[in-house]
């Protein structure tokens, strides 16, 4: 696609690397760069992708017509602070950073600034992350499009309200935990009923990693995608009469619910206190 904006990622962890890579594979490495505090990485983001790479976050912000935002809570305030005076009075601001309000980021830079917040999972490591993003006040569609195509790059987006944020922590930020504690029981599973670890292992991954792709290529309602793998008097009734009888169903539920709850706390933890986050 042809692409006329720079897309700058203030701070490099790994996070921004993944987005880094997934935006050099769809638009040219010249529309994206980076800021680091280490030579070293700075080096490496150049060479590695063949972006801009800095040291200095106001240089970073001086050049980018989308900033990314991606530092640690705990030092927002400060690279606010380091960077308001140089950030373009075009720029769309996208912040990654896990329990900083949109309003938090608006106070701190000038005039009506255009503010997303964004919550990728860490599958976008591996080009497959869940991410919802949050419109500030003054964020256009226009802005809302550019950030799904940022996200994107790296996996799936979704548009909600900023008060939904804390749901999408306990499902798709904390979900890859709960996926990989089902993915080792059922690997178990495997070794117990005597197949090889390596081979119960790589079967499991796969076969949650076909479950998820089907119901995302057919958006089928997950139950009518159950039905059709449950055949009467069969394996898979008699393995979901168990997993029911387990109470999986309400564990899971309980699980998110219970992630959710603790992500509001630390965000009124952490409101009235600029940086602190989750």
């Amino acid at each position: 696609m042809k692409f006329d904006k720079t897309i700058g990622f203030l701070g490099a962890g790994n996070m921004a690397e993944a987005l880094i890579r997934g935006l050099v594979e769809a638009i040219s490495p010249d529309h994206v760069a980076a800021s680091a505090p280490r030579q070293e990485r700075v080096i490496e983001l150049a060479e590695r992708y063949g972006i801009f790479a800095t040291q200095s976050n106001a240089e970073l912000a001086e050049r980018s017509n989308v900033l990314v935002l991606s530092v640690k809570p705990q030092i927002m305030e400060r690279v606010l602070l380091e960077v308001v005076h140089h950030v373009r009075d075009d720029a769309l601001i996208i912040s990654v950073a896990a329990g900083v309000p949109i309003e938090s980021i608006e106070s701190q830079l000038r005039g009506n600034c255009r503010v997303i917040r964004a919550m990728p999972n860490t599958p976008a490591l591996v080009q497959s992350g869940a991410t919802a993003i949050a419109p500030g006040l003054h964020a256009t569609d226009d802005d809302l499009e550019l950030a799904r195509f940022i996200f994107d790059a790296v996996g799936i987006s979704v548009v909600v309200e900023e008060s939904a944020l804390d749901a999408v922590t306990g499902l798709s930020g904390s979900g890859p935990a709960y996926v990989f504690l089902i993915l080792e029981a059922l690997a178990d599973a495997g070794v117990k009923v005597g197949l090889a670890r390596r081979n119960a292992q790589r079967l499991a991954a796969q076969t949650v990693m076909g479950a998820a792709k089907m119901l995302l290529d057919t958006d089928e309602h997950p139950g009518r995608l159950k039905d059709m793998v449950t055949s009467p008097g069969g394996t898979a009734i008699a393995g979901l009469h168990t997993l029911e009888e387990g109470g999986l169903r309400t564990t899971l539920i309980n699980a998110v619910e219970s992630a959710t709850v603790r992500a509001r706390e630390l965000g009124r933890r952490s409101s009235g206190k600029s940086g602190s986050g989750t």
